[in-house]
């Protein structure tokens, strides 16, 4: 560029709009002159002063939006600035325009049509639009010249933020973290949609409200952005439309997947891992529950730990930022290793002193039935009600992550140790079945496996398929198992759920109702004494045996006259 076009560009810096105005035919007039000289597009960014923030030199075809991270608007929806530029043939506001006003929430563009002499012609201004029935992102004014557009800015501002707030009151949000979830399917659509209705689940309880949800169907995922970018644009600007503040990919995102989505959407961004991580942090109470999640945490974060950027800094608190401290993106990738080795050791010694108490239980000669199963199955509530225990229940995913056991005394007067342990889910991250793969590992000296299955979920076999794949990984797919159909009472066909015990080989019970449990019972003391068979007789201990285990704290279940159990004393420890 010539050093006289140069100048021209620097003193439109020192040009101000009335307060009032959209924009002035003077300084329409200056971009357009500059922009035929230059055949470059001109943009400039106005603030609601009126006062030029950037002076932006583009090409023919385009301009770039420099990076505004700085330039937070005040306001809790908008950004603050206006967008004014030139176009150098008779357009109008092209898709990148639209997309630009809605992923950098300004208040308001505008394109300037640059006649051939240099003088400027029609412009066209859009704004975007509060959530509305016709589902409009954003509306776009009748074209008229820069003397035309009679508008009186900050009224009309002020009204337009109004009608976004008054939108989002609308909504009754009781968490600070409000999502939309996103999904990529490149298979069956209906796959999707069920895996999508388990990711809103696990939103919930991690406590966030889900505002929507998306699915995409691709031939394949989009490498840097998973999601086609159009599609990303448009669920930001729903985003503005219904105050949703947080994007959950039902996908484990890669750093730079991460990075390249918040820079270009500027919401934070977590996926499905780090949803699952953030509720397991919030869940876990014993001491060895909080190390093996904050070592599942530090695991999942090291390959992701590179200079301090703004796509990871948004996850620094809330969903997905909750373990091992609010700095950890921070901490270096030295003393992350320092952490984790030194978590790994204090493993190792928890396990040791379970291993005594293991031992401890396997001097008593007693068998050990694990409960196994797909998280919220009703693994804990089936324990409760079989030994009257009061282990904390609750209608969510992951209610229960440190291991329960105790002593269950069937009516023929068979004893055995009864254990639950945490529930199962699909595509189990990586790093966290790993960092309970200690706790896990005592299934391995379960004689008898319970698997409990919530019937009542459309999905259920799926969920046998996920918690079968773990167990094989495990290596107990081999051990003696039966298969508990859960929640019958929220079954409505009975013939048909008759069908699926045969073909299952299932019991079908309801957890909350005790008189459903015999059948249960009955099937287990058959299959315990199958294992004595094989194994010795676990099942009878002499007098001071029982002494050792209740001086160890051991449950007693009982049986009355009717044959109903009852329960004395307090918990195994696991």
């Amino acid at each position: 560029m010539k050093a006289n076009q140069i100048r021209k560009i620097e003193q439109i810096y020192r040009k101000k709009v009335p307060p009032g105005r959209v924009l002035t035919q003077e300084i329409a007039r200056s971009l357009t002159e500059i922009s035929g000289e230059t055949n470059r597009q001109i943009g400039i960014l106005i603030n609601r002063k009126g006062e030029t923030d950037y002076v932006i030199v583009g090409d023919h075809r385009q301009i770039v939006i420099p990076d505004l991270e700085r330039l937070r608007s005040s306001s809790p929806r908008l950004k603050g600035l206006r967008l004014v530029h030139t176009h150098l043939n008779d357009e109008r506001l092209s898709r990148d325009d639209l997309a630009d006003l809605a992923l950098l929430r300004l208040d308001m563009i505008s394109a300037i049509e640059t006649r051939n002499d240099g003088l400027p012609g029609k412009v066209h201004t859009a704004y975007l639009l509060p959530e509305n029935p016709e589902g409009k992102f954003w509306e776009e004014l009748p074209p008229a010249s820069p003397a035309e557009i009679d508008i009186d800015f900050p009224a009309f501002i002020l009204s337009l933020e109004d009608q976004f707030t008054s939108r989002q009151r609308v909504r009754k949000v009781d968490a600070s973290e409000r999502a939309i979830l996103v999904r990529i399917e490149t298979g069956s659509l209906q796959d999707g949609e069920a895996s999508l209705a388990e990711l809103k689940e696990l939103a919930k309880s991690a406590g966030v409200q889900v505002f929507d949800s998306v699915v995409q169907h691709r031939d394949r995922v989009d490498p840097r952005f998973l999601i086609g970018k159009g599609k990303l644009a448009d669920i930001v600007i729903g985003a503005l439309q219904i105050g949703a503040n947080l994007l959950i990919f039902d996908h484990e995102l890669s750093a730079a997947q991460v990075r390249s989505i918040t820079d270009f959407t500027e919401m934070k961004v977590i996926d499905r891992t780090q949803l699952i991580l953030d509720i397991f942090s919030q869940r876990a109470h014993s001491r060895e529950g909080k190390i093996q999640v904050e070592l599942a945490q530090l695991k999942y974060l090291l390959p992701r730990l590179m200079t301090k950027n703004t796509a990871m800094s948004r996850l620094t608190g809330g969903i997905g930022g909750r373990g091992p401290g609010e700095t950890k993106l921070e901490i270096n990738r030295r003393r992350v290793r320092d952490r984790i080795l030194h978590l790994e050791k204090q493993l190792k010694e928890i396990q040791k002193g379970r291993n005594l108490r293991r031992g401890r239980r396997e001097r008593t000669g007693l068998p050990i039935i694990s409960i196994v199963g797909y998280t919220n199955a009703g693994k804990s509530t089936l324990l409760n009600s079989l030994t009257k225990s009061a282990v904390f229940t609750e209608d969510r995913l992951f209610a229960t992550l440190d291991p329960k056991s105790s002593r269950l005394r069937f009516p023929r007067d068979t004893e055995a140790v009864i254990t639950d342990t945490v529930g199962f889910i699909r595509d189990l991250p990586r790093d966290l079945f790993a960092a309970f793969r200690a706790t896990l590992e005592e299934l391995n000296e379960a004689d008898i496996l319970l698997h409990v299955i919530d019937v009542s979920n459309p999905d259920f076999e799926n969920h046998i398929a996920a918690v079968e794949r773990i167990m094989e990984e495990l290596q107990i797919q081999g051990k003696p198992a039966i298969r508990v159909f859960n929640k019958e009472d929220a079954f409505a066909d009975k013939e048909l759920l008759a069908t699926l015990c045969g073909r299952f080989n299932a019991v079908a019970l309801s957890a909350l109702n005790p008189g459903t449990l015999f059948p249960l019972l009955e099937k287990m003391e058959g299959l315990i004494s199958q294992v004595c068979g094989r194994n010795g007789d676990p099942g009878r201990h002499h007098e001071n045996e029982d002494a050792k285990l209740r001086g160890c704290g051991v449950a007693e279940i009982g049986g009355n006259c009717h044959g109903e159990p009852q329960c004395h004393g307090e918990p195994v420890e696991p």
